[in-house]
């Protein structure tokens, strides 16, 4: 996993300004008054910014708990999703506008890890992911929980492959 190409993709963003974000949270929410329009994006670039750390916070932890060959591939799909240019909300047209269906997924990815029997990290990530649902809107939002649950359901799929093929070959 390449958390600096991740981090570039983020500080790219940054550099094309708050412009794009703002005016897609105005589209989102019409008469929302312009300080609350930029509170909304500050809060918004710091939870994109915290991805790069979630990620390596999960690989760790992964580590630590000789789970790699289960977590990794998961974490792996939400980065290929975040550093591919063209998805749902495009980055190259909309910049950090752009990284909201981006961190939402990694986020969701993320719950999806602590809802095993043990949770996983144990974040409460309620809070960024209803605000990222929030802006991103309910047909995006539910388009992305459907590639988190996929995500999970193809690294199982490859688990089970795996699994099987040890059985043959003992």
């Amino acid at each position: 996993m390449s958390l600096e190409d991740v981090q570039a993709v983020i500080t790219s963003a940054k550099a094309r300004g708050l412009e794009h974000l703002e005016g897609f949270i105005r589209h989102r929410a019409p008469g929302m008054a312009e300080e609350r329009v930029r509170e909304t994006a500050e809060v918004a670039v710091e939870i994109i910014e915290s991805v790069p750390i979630f990620l390596a916070r999960a690989t760790q932890e992964a580590r630590q708990r000789q789970m790699v060959k289960t977590v990794q591939p998961v974490l792996d799909h939400a980065e290929r999703y975040f550093l591919r240019p063209v998805d749902l909300i495009p980055e190259m047209t909309m910049g950090l506008a752009g990284l909201l269906d981006d961190t939402y997924l990694v986020l969701r990815i993320l719950q999806n890890l602590d809802e095993g029997p043990e949770p996983f990290l144990d974040w409460d990530l309620e809070f960024p992911v209803a605000f990222l649902r929030g802006l991103v809107g309910k047909e995006i939002g539910s388009k992305l929980d459907a590639l988190s649950v996929a995500a999970m359901e193809e690294v199982s799929q490859q688990l089970a492959l795996v699994w099987e093929q040890v059985a043959h070959d003992a």
